[in-house]
């Protein structure tokens, strides 16, 4: 490669005289309006990032409890050698980039079966795409191959080739086809790009991790996934999933929930471990087409299938045909029946014009296949057609003659009876999964794999024991100065009352239900609201909807019932209580919503139809209604007192952030960034929200600090304005954030970024205010599971594990704080990122622990801390507002001005003032 760049070489040739009198000369002098800028080296930036914290110590508090973990022990006895990578270019002879997906393998594996000797033997890891990695040197750093490969994919098929394409091309075809699909050559450049010591693993292992220890990691788990490819797996980054059918159960809609087994090397405290977990994906059943079709609309036959629909659904879909049994992808759907398409086709005796070619006939593909194939079709003469060819060269198959091949991932959104069907049948009790994970370990034999017996990897067949402790449960204190211990991460309200019932004088119920006896249930509600402490007067009025409504879209539904109760309702109500129509997805929850919260500010609690629900249901119900309107249901008793570590004694906010996406497929919908924010200090269990859009897919929360001229619109200033009100006129002195959804690539962004915005919006309210930052990840989405060594039950609520399987360095904790009822408890991964407080690991581990406690929707522990699990519902409520939403009706953004940005994303509705600062989301 030249070391002179293309303008160096210019100016130096144009001067004549080097490259050093080719920069113009400085101005003589500085003009009067131009202010000299310090130029910031890029060393001197740098030296600024904040990197995740050390880890200060480990916690001691709580009983010990002996643990098994899903991490298998890795052993590396040949630290001393190096991988090698190459970068892998594929080529078709005539030059051309191979860019079609999954020949790759098959290719390298051809290379490396023809040119083992030229190759010394090697083996490769190889990534499927254009990365390549040797245990050693290639003999040479710059390598070319040409293989040959027959029928590579019959999936490039030719237009004017016959329909099923299991007939040789007639001499006219075979001028026209430059790619023939029998065989293809390639040509294949491996080029040197690195040399990764095998002793960064030794370094990651000691908390010392590098580029080359995450490359030398990365190069293990693709030599996993290549193990897994060759054995014919579906690969999903780190899972692997075999085409056995007694892994799969079906969903509905023909949609199967495969079973399979995710792997990845760990650096960890006690060395290097394979984490080995059990892990589900949604398939589509293998087998004949058309049941696909008709069982994924829910049609009678396929006469009453939406094929425009239908179309979306099949791209890129990969079917077999019969009678050929070649595969094909399919790219399209004919716009007219069998009957009625036609093509152009050359019969195989066909006269030949001047020029020597076989004239060509347009034929239809029903006559087609009579005429050519003899073969009848049964029910598909009326469908329309699979187009498995290219959009201006067609090649059509009926229907009936296609079938859906195995491993095919469904990557469409669920619905909600299939999704709780998943959940459902994927459950396995601690004990199951162990023996499922101990035989998956053996059948993969990951022993045998070449690559990692070269470098003198062995992977023990033990589950790796680990030392847990299960910290106590907090008092909790109810109404009438009761206080409890929730026993086994659950308490109830039998025969107690809510620590800070309200009270509700004005209200109404709106009824969009026919099945409710809505007389009885206001008796119920107000019967068990007074038990509670709630003192809950007669509602105002029960209103119906009206029957010619019953069938109208849901926006108009809202709007009539919102015209009656104005027309009747003196003022407005502190209150409105809606029956929906459904129990589940009801599309009136949104439209209604919105109505209650951005028009008028009425804080109203949804009741799915249930004829009679029973007094559980209506206490659930009351847990949600007295958090709305201002009240606690319960709090740890420590809240108002000194003795609750440092938040007491010291101003401070706890923060929840989240960022919510949109379906699977929905690439166009706006994600949703939620902030929660306790207020009310020294309460833990108060809390507001504060809901903003931002582009499709950005992790990072885009409006913490949104400057508008002088002022700032952004979500920190409202979050901090609020406690400062609501908290006595009291900035708080520390920030403890909880952030969601993160990984571990993105925890420099979260320091370096977020974190920068939240102290700039700080500063921008008080340039002198220097609060203290704690900085908290929490993940769920991991595969470290945790057993009993002496029961089959999941481990007990509290139980909090942060030596052994942590990272062997920073600051990080796994903890179950839940009880687990059904299959395997989940643990939350907290990283503990930035921590200016000073927290000591017992106080800490406590403080997460107790913000377990304190989710007022329920009267159990949950999985992971409140100020979370609140920006996730405040960021789904709000994003149902989305869903009958228009681009046109919500472009202005959300502080009334748009700022120039590169894209424009619609805004949520502001919500009215006396409702922002409540929990809605609750």
């Amino acid at each position: 490669m030249d070391s002179t760049s293309g303008n160096g070489a210019e100016l130096e040739s144009a001067n004549g005289s080097g490259v050093t009198d080719a920069l113009p000369p400085p101005p003589p002098i500085i003009p009067p309006n131009v202010e000299p800028v310090l130029v910031k080296t890029e060393a001197a930036e740098k030296k600024n990032l904040r990197v995740p914290m050390s880890r200060p110590g480990f916690g001691s508090k709580g009983q010990k409890i002996p643990l098994l973990t899903n991490h298998f022990k890795v052993n590396v006895a040949n630290l001393q050698g190096f991988f090698y990578h190459y970068s892998v270019a594929l080529f078709y002879d005539d030059g051309r980039p191979v860019e079609q997906k999954g020949v790759g393998r098959k290719i390298l594996d051809k290379v490396n079966e023809t040119y083992h000797s030229d190759l010394d033997g090697k083996q490769f890891a190889y990534d499927g795409e254009k990365t390549l990695f040797t245990f050693g040197a290639l003999p040479s750093n710059k390598m070319d191959f040409s293989v040959v490969l027959e029928e590579v994919s019959s999936a490039r098929t030719n237009g004017n080739a016959s329909p099923n394409g299991n007939e040789e091309p007639n001499d006219g075809d075979r001028k026209r086809l430059r790619r023939p699909n029998r065989s293809k050559s390639f040509r294949v450049e491996i080029s040197y790009a690195a040399k990764i010591p095998l002793q960064a693993l030794a370094n990651a292992m000691r908390g010392q991790e590098s580029e080359n220890s995450q490359e030398a990691i990365r190069v293990l788990d693709i030599i996993l996934r290549q193990h897994a490819a060759r054995q014919g797996c579906l690969l999903v980054r780190q899972s692997f999933f075999h085409n056995d059918p007694s892994n799969c159960e079906p969903v509905g809609g023909n949609i199967l929930g495969c079973r399979g087994f995710h792997s990845s090397f760990r650096t960890t405290q006690g060395g290097m471990s394979l984490n080995m977990d059990v892990t589900t994906t949604m398939i589509i059943k293998p087998g004949p087409l058309v049941d696909f079709v008709i069982a994924n609309q829910g049609a009678k036959d396929p006469f009453n299938v939406d094929w425009s629909k239908a179309k979306r659904t099949l791209k890129n879909l990969r079917i077999k045909v019969s009678p050929s049994n070649q595969e094909y992808r399919i790219t399209g759907m004919s716009d007219k029946p069998c009957r009625e398409q036609t093509f152009e086709y050359r019969p195989r005796n066909a006269p030949k014009n001047e020029n020597g070619e076989s004239e060509t006939v347009e034929i239809t593909v029903y006559d087609y296949f009579l005429r050519e194939r003899n073969l009848e079709l049964q029910y598909s003469a009326d469908l329309p057609c699979i187009n498995v060819g290219k959009p201006k060269r067609p090649t059509y198959i009926p229907l009936e003659h296609c079938t859906l091949i195995p491993l095919q991932r469904y990557t469409k959104a669920l619905n909600t009876f299939q999704r709780s069907a998943l959940v459902e049948k994927s459950r396995q009790k601690p004990q199951e999964r162990m023996n499922v994970l101990s035989k998956a370990l053996k059948v993969s034999n990951y022993d045998t794999e070449p690559l990692l017996r070269s470098c003198g990897i062995s992977i023990s067949s033990n589950f790796t024991q680990v030392e847990g402790r299960v910290l106590p449960a907090p008092k909790l204190k109810m109404g009438r100065g009761d206080e409890l211990f929730p026993r086994n991460g659950r308490w109830n309200f039998n025969n107690k009352q809510f620590v800070e019932p309200t009270k509700i004088d004005k209200w109404a119920v709106a009824n969009f239900s026919a099945r409710c006896n809505v007389r009885q249930l206001v008796d119920d509600l107000i019967r068990i609201g007074g038990s509670k402490g709630i003192e809950i007067a007669a509602p105002f009025d029960v209103f119906e909807e009206g029957h010619q409504f019953r069938r109208a879209p849901p926006l108009v539904r809202v709007e009539k019932m919102f015209e009656e109760i104005q027309s009747k309702l003196p003022g407005a109500p502190q209150f409105l209580l809606c029956l929906l129509p459904e129990r589940k997805n009801c599309d009136i929850y949104g439209p209604w919503k919105k109505k209650n919260l951005t028009e008028y500010g009425i804080v109203t609690q949804c009741m799915a139809p249930v004829r009679q629900p029973n007094d559980q249901y209506l206490t659930n119900c009351l847990l949600k209604i007295n958090a709305k309107l201002g009240g606690l249901n319960s709090m740890l008793s420590v809240e108002r007192t000194p003795a609750f570590t440092v938040i007491s004694k010291v101003p401070t906010i706890i923060l929840g952030m989240d960022v919510s996406h949109g379906s699977p497929g929905q690439s166009d919908v706006p994600s949703i960034a939620a902030v929660v924010s306790s207020r009310q200090w020294p309460l833990v269990s108060k809390y507001r929200a504060s809901v903003r859009t931002q582009p499709s897919k950005a992790e990072m929360i885009e409006s913490l600090v949104k400057k508008n001229g002088t002022e700032d619109d952004g979500i920190i200033k409202e979050l901090l304005v609020d406690f400062y009100t609501s908290s006595g006129k009291r900035k708080p002195e520390h920030i403890i954030i909880f952030r969601d959804g993160v990984s571990e690539s993105q925890f420099n962004q979260v320091l370096n970024i977020e974190l920068d915005q939240i102290i700039e919006a700080c500063k921008l309210l008080d340039e002198n205010w220097n609060p203290k930052f704690l900085l908290l990840v929490a993940q769920k989405n991991h595969h470290t599971k945790f057993f009993q060594t002496n029961s089959p039950d999941n481990v007990p609520p509290g139980t909090i594990i942060d030596s052994k399987i942590c990272h062997p360095k920073n600051n990080d904790f796994y903890l179950c704080a839940h009880a687990g009822m059904i299959g395997t408890t989940r643990p939350t991964h907290y990283h503990v990122l930035y921590d200016e407080i000073h927290f000591s690991p017992d106080e800490l581990q406590e403080l997460v622990h107790s913000l377990s406690y304190v989710y007022q929707r329920s009267t159990t522990a949950i999985s992971v801390v409140a100020p979370i699990c609140y920006a996730h519902l405040a960021a789904a409520q709000l994003g149902t507002f989305m869903k009958f939403e228009d681009q046109s009706e919500t472009s202005s953004s959300h502080g009334g001005v748009t700022t120039p940005g590169p894209i424009s994303v619609a805004q949520l509705p502001k919500l009215k003032d006396n409702v922002a600062n409540s929990m809605f989301f609750c």
